[in-house]
């Protein structure tokens, strides 16, 4: 009972319970093509709409419609297809063999592939990321070999990372994405400073960086808005809303009093919300953003509004703190099947290539697997020398690790 002097606390609670009935009629969600595309170099003040509003391509009847239609050409298209069943079944398999021990630890996408995904592909290569942790559809979509990350998440003799971080917190230098760290919220301040970096050099290439809603309850969310906007920095600040953290939802963030990309406004940037389950809105609105940002335009904070249709870890029981069928009644549907059947309706794909499309990936994806496993897993095969330990710490050893190194006899 809340005492008397509290009456008018607001304690957060979800709509839905485990057990209850789950639907979603509170929510106010714009007919797709509904959502005026503004000039790239428009004032922030003249955009507060567009952060309380969704912006959508794809409606639920497969057509793509309104002035953010990016109009990509169908082998685009057909790429972000594959590389988002690349990333469903490849996490899938990994959420697997962490099951059986073979991992200690995994996180899944599945739901929010299009954000990652559609995000590279609007991206250039020599843009920076700064991922959260489920983004892997990014190295996906930007080449990386599934057996490196997989050797990563294995903790194998060829995990790059050499065991040094937890998996699914992946790096890859050649393919400018950073590694994260389990405070969450820190790659928004890097991200930032990056981007900082790379004008006050005279380059054009910006920075992308990700946290889940719930991360912008945490000072580093804040610290990172605050330089970006006084900086003017040429990085894109994504917040992916999938209305859940690991069992809180996202009124704890402050989801239920404002859109999270209305926060942008009281730091002088546009916001931007967009559903996150529409591959092609959420590439037409990276690729504005991206173009503001190499014009001079400053930062830009995207919220993608979409569901995480998983755990939120392995360490993580959803069925204790929601409905379990609460995903299948999500409005905004699913992003795979969303840019299948747009692609279906166009005559650029079919159900039976989608079945092939498929199996080839399934069979490419245990192939992989089979060649990481070789290379040892959490429980078994070689470990990367004791010694390297000592290496990638300082640039220059100092006299204590050299001397600790030598007590060991390595």
């Amino acid at each position: 009972m809340v005492p008397k002097s509290g009456k008018n606390l607001n304690i957060p609670s979800p709509r839905h319970r485990p057990g209850e009935e789950p639907e979603f009629d509170n929510l106010d969600i714009p007919n797709a093509g509904t959502v005026s595309r503004p000039d790239i170099m428009t004032d922030p003040k003249q955009m507060f709409d567009y952060a309380n509003t969704v912006i959508r391509v794809l409606d639920m009847k497969n057509n793509a419609l309104g002035e953010w239609d990016p109009k990509l050409s169908p082998d685009d298209m057909r790429k972000g297809l594959y590389d988002m069943l690349t990333t469903r079944i490849y996490d899938d398999r990994m959420q697997n063999m962490q099951r059986v021990g073979k991992m200690s630890f995994y996180m899944k996408s599945t739901g929010e592939e299009a954000v990652s995904v559609a995000q590279a592909m609007a991206l250039d290569k020599k843009d920076m990321l700064f991922p959260s942790y489920r983004q892997q559809g990014l190295l996906i979509s930007r080449g990386r070999d599934l057996l490196d990350m997989m050797n990563h998440c294995l903790s194998n003799s060829k995990d790059n990372c050499k065991g040094r971080q937890l998996p699914i917190m992946y790096t890859w230098r050649d393919g400018n994405l950073f590694s994260i760290s389990g405070n969450l919220g820190t790659q928004f301040c890097q991200a930032v400073g990056w981007a900082v970096a790379s004008a006050y050099k005279g380059e054009d290439a910006i920075a992308a960086t990700w946290v889940g809603e719930g991360t912008t309850a945490t000072s580093d969310f804040h610290h990172g808005m605050t330089f970006a906007a006084v900086y003017n920095a040429p990085v894109l600040l994504n917040v992916v809303n999938n209305q859940w953290a690991i069992s809180s939802f996202q009124g704890f963030a402050g989801g239920e009093k404002a859109t999270f990309a209305s926060r942008a406004m009281g730091y002088g940037m546009p916001g931007l919300r967009v559903d996150g389950n529409d591959f092609l809105a959420v590439y037409a609105v990276t690729k504005w953003a991206a173009d503001r940002a190499r014009n001079g335009g400053g930062p830009t904070l995207i919220e993608h509004f979409t569901y995480r249709a998983s755990a939120h870890s392995t360490s993580d029981d959803p069925s204790k703190y929601r409905p379990e069928d609460e995903y299948e009644v999500w409005p905004l549907g699913d992003p795979i099947e969303r840019l299948k059947n747009y692609l279906i309706e166009i005559g650029e794909w079919s159900e039976e290539r989608h079945k092939a499309a498929m199996e080839e990936i399934n069979a490419m994806v245990i192939k992989k697997y089979k060649e990481a496993e070789s290379f040892g897993t959490l429980n078994s095969g070689s470990r990367p020398e004791i010694s390297s330990m000592f290496d990638d710490v300082f640039k220059e050893q100092p006299d204590n690790l050299r001397r600790q190194r030598q007590q060991l006899g390595v």
